[in-house]
């Protein structure tokens, strides 16, 4: 089984079904229903979940959405710790930065997935996309 960081991004897609992007998002998921792997976020993208959903969803629809992730993942803390590597970091992106720590302070990720690549450069965790995790995925037990 696989230990994988998600990031905002992708579980936006799922949640949100935005096409064609929700369809790799929801394998993902479903590598997780078959115990292929285990799905971790960082507790900021529930904030920036509700945020986005939130602009097309009821408040109560939001709320459920975000309760139905919360069972099918595990969390990341965003603690001081992670605070404050992020705020020494050069990642030019505040937000992926807190999640690349996040991600770092779990020391089972295998990998991170995410549609934005190029804001991991610095990653030393392998940073993958949604169709390349898939790929890996589908060759574990073959």
């Amino acid at each position: 089984m696989k230990n994988i960081f998600l990031d905002t991004n992708v579980i936006i897609d799922f949640l949100a079904n935005r096409q064609p992007f929700s369809i790799y998002a929801a394998k993902l998921f479903n590598y997780s229903f078959l115990k292929k792997a285990k799905i971790y976020v960082s507790a900021v993208s529930y904030n920036n979940i509700y945020y986005i959903l939130k602009q097309s969803l009821p408040n109560k629809e939001t709320i459920e959405l975000l309760n139905e992730l919360s069972e099918m993942v595990d969390g990341a803390d965003v603690t001081k710790s992670v605070i404050s590597k992020t705020l020494k970091t050069d990642f030019k992106d505040f937000e992926d930065a807190i999640q690349y720590y996040c991600a770092l302070s779990l020391s089972k990720i295998d990998f991170i997935v995410t549609r934005d690549t190029k804001d991991f450069k610095k990653s030393s965790i392998p940073v993958l996309t949604p169709t390349e995790a898939i790929s890996l995925l589908e060759n574990i037990d073959k």
